[in-house]
């Protein structure tokens, strides 16, 4: 008994040291997703975040973080390796703009930072909204150049 009893707590101790702050976090272009850091923070100086659940495309990526405890690294945090503007990074808020997707594979955070003291805490708050296609653009302007010219051709007739 004592056996089993010591084989489970070994199991156990190994399986909490190894519980990083890694997650997957499932987006939509409807409404925000939040998350929150889970596990030991920023081990091995950063957390990797998986966003999944968006189609191929191009896309404009906001991200709010809030933190206690933290001190968030603006120069080495990327999204699917490329660094994003910090709009402000002492407060961990991210824009990541045309973020190409070029099939259904996740974007990966990168998140930088480093833990500054007890009881250390961060959540996030993801805002996706997808990039127009040129075409889209393309059929704007067709569309508001037809009409112009109606309405210029019924009033030379008035």
């Amino acid at each position: 008994m004592k056996l089993k009893f010591a084989v489970a707590s070994l199991l156990a101790a190994v399986s909490m040291s190894s519980f990083a702050a890694d997650q997957s976090v499932t987006v939509d272009l409807t409404d925000a997703v939040t998350f929150k850091g889970v596990g030991t923070l920023f081990d091995g100086g950063s957390d990797t975040i998986t966003f999944t659940g968006l189609n191929a495309g191009v896309y404009n990526i906001i991200i709010d973080l809030t933190g206690q405890n933290i001190s968030f690294n603006a120069g080495a945090t990327t999204l699917n390796g490329v660094a994003g503007l910090a709009v402000d990074a002492s407060q961990g808020k991210y824009k990541f703009l045309g973020v190409e997707a070029t099939n259904e594979s996740p974007f990966i955070l990168e998140l930088a930072g480093a833990v500054t003291g007890a009881k250390a805490a961060y959540t996030g708050v993801v805002n996706v909204s997808a990039v127009p296609e040129p075409t889209t653009y393309g059929m704007l302007l067709g569309g508001l150049g037809i009409m112009g010219f109606l309405a210029r051709r019924k009033a030379k007739k008035a």
